[in-house]
């Protein structure tokens, strides 16, 4: 998923310089390892190496799924839906979660344990002991996902859509350091992390 627009950004950061390369194009050599086939969604003139499909996506995050979702193969049986926007997620957090939906889960979701105390913005504390942060990779048994698609309904993710249609979410350990980057410090930090793996 690379069609957001970075507004808090300040642009799309999908396609930022990170390392040798842009952000996206550590995502898709991350899925790249994993799957029989990448299909990128992102803004129509998009170069993506390593993409089998690239797709223009829709107003919503939902709609720019179900772009995705249009072009991969009938005979797929796991989709993995991943924010190009989170390019240090390793290929074990992508094996992570495609196992736990072979295993028999409808999808799975990395979750990493909130560390911060929380508030709500009109004051009081919020016990965080039953929280999780979720990221993506996140993977779905294909029939599953398609069908909690067919309606058109919208979620900030896709494990939500599932859920609501009745499936059964399989959180997995997720990667502290798979952060989204959301505004350039977040960019500097990745970078500073990337140079520590090489």
């Amino acid at each position: 998923m690379a069609g957001g627009s970075g507004r808090r950004f300040g642009g799309p950061k999908q396609f930022e310089p990170l390392g040798s390369c842009r952000v996206v194009d550590h995502s898709l050599a991350a899925a790249a390892v994993v799957s029989a086939g990448v299909v990128l969604v992102a803004p129509p003139g998009t170069h993506a190496e390593g993409a089998r499909h690239v797709v223009a996506g829709g107003d919503t995050r939902s709609a720019s799924v179900r772009s995705g979702l249009a072009v991969v193969p009938a005979e797929a049986a796991v989709v993995v839906v991943h924010d190009a926007a989170r390019p240090l997620a390793t290929t074990n957090l992508f094996e992570r979660t495609i196992a736990a939906v072979r295993d028999g889960a409808d999808g799975a979701v990395p979750a990493v344990a909130i560390t911060d105390s929380l508030r709500r913005r009109g004051g009081g504390p919020v016990d965080r002991d039953g929280l999780v942060a979720v990221q993506t990779p996140q993977a779905f048994r294909a029939e599953v996902l398609r069908s909690a698609h067919v309606s058109e309904p919208d979620a900030t993710d896709d494990s939500a859509l599932v859920e609501a249609a009745g499936g059964t979410i399989r959180l997995v350990p997720g990667e502290r350091w798979n952060l989204k980057i959301t505004d350039p410090e977040d960019l500097a930090v990745a970078a500073a992390l990337l140079a520590t793996r090489s």
